[in-house]
């Protein structure tokens, strides 16, 4: 399992050699307009190498799905964290990733905290750094990303079956032109968050219409 891309490590390489550990935190999710937000954070044993793990982005589901089972295996720690659609609703989406990546670096032992571009607070005197493209930047914050990717996925699969016509299988929850149309067409589901404009739009006409009846 090979990917033409590694990681720099240069964060972690630094930490390492003084024997420090590293938690890497990153999500998915943020950008759909149904479904859960998920975030994971991932310790890996100093001086950790895999060259296969990267950006979840940049990988096929087959090679993600191969590597979910590797990160855990190989992870002196981790913790995955779902984040419904109700709580995104009332925190409003970038606090309610911060929120959860905030809980997972206190539940989680490090020296040094590495989040995929959000700022956290410090957190027990731990230095944190909030890296740009950090998944590609971080074997942790990679590792994170797939297993977040991994879980979403699998949550969306299964809300597909239930919620049969919206395609939520095939689009993960993406505000998608046919995510639309059903949306428009079929109505605002329990796992829709109300607080995204398509949603809000579509509940709006819902209620229009219920009037006009």
């Amino acid at each position: 399992m090979k990917t033409s891309k590694v990681c720099s490590n240069e964060f972690e390489t630094a930490a390492w050699t003084e024997n420090q550990l590293v938690l890497g935190i990153d999500e998915a999710g943020r950008g759909p307009i149904a479904g859960p937000l998920c975030v994971a954070g991932v310790v890996f044993p100093a001086g950790y190498v895999n060259p296969a793990i990267y950006d979840s982005k940049a990988l096929s589901e087959k090679k993600r799905e191969a590597l979910y089972d590797v990160i855990m295996q190989d992870a002196l720690a981790y913790e995955i964290k779902i984040v419904t659609e109700q709580e995104i609703d009332e925190k409003n989406i970038y606090r309610a990733t911060q929120w959860a990546m905030t809980q997972i670096a206190c539940n989680l032992k490090s020296d040094l905290v590495l989040s995929d571009a959000m700022p956290l607070p410090e957190i027990n005197d731990r230095p944190v750094h909030d890296l740009v493209k950090g998944d590609q930047k971080s074997i942790s914050i990679a590792a994170a990303s797939i297993l977040a990717k991994v879980t979403r996925d699998r949550i969306m699969n299964e809300l597909d079956e239930k919620y049969p016509g919206y395609g939520l299988a095939k689009h993960k929850g993406y505000p998608t032109a046919a995510h639309l149309k059903a949306l428009k067409e079929l109505g605002v589901l329990p796992i829709h968050r109300r607080s995204y404009r398509p949603v809000y739009e579509a509940l709006q006409q819902q209620m229009s219409l219920d009037l006009g009846e």
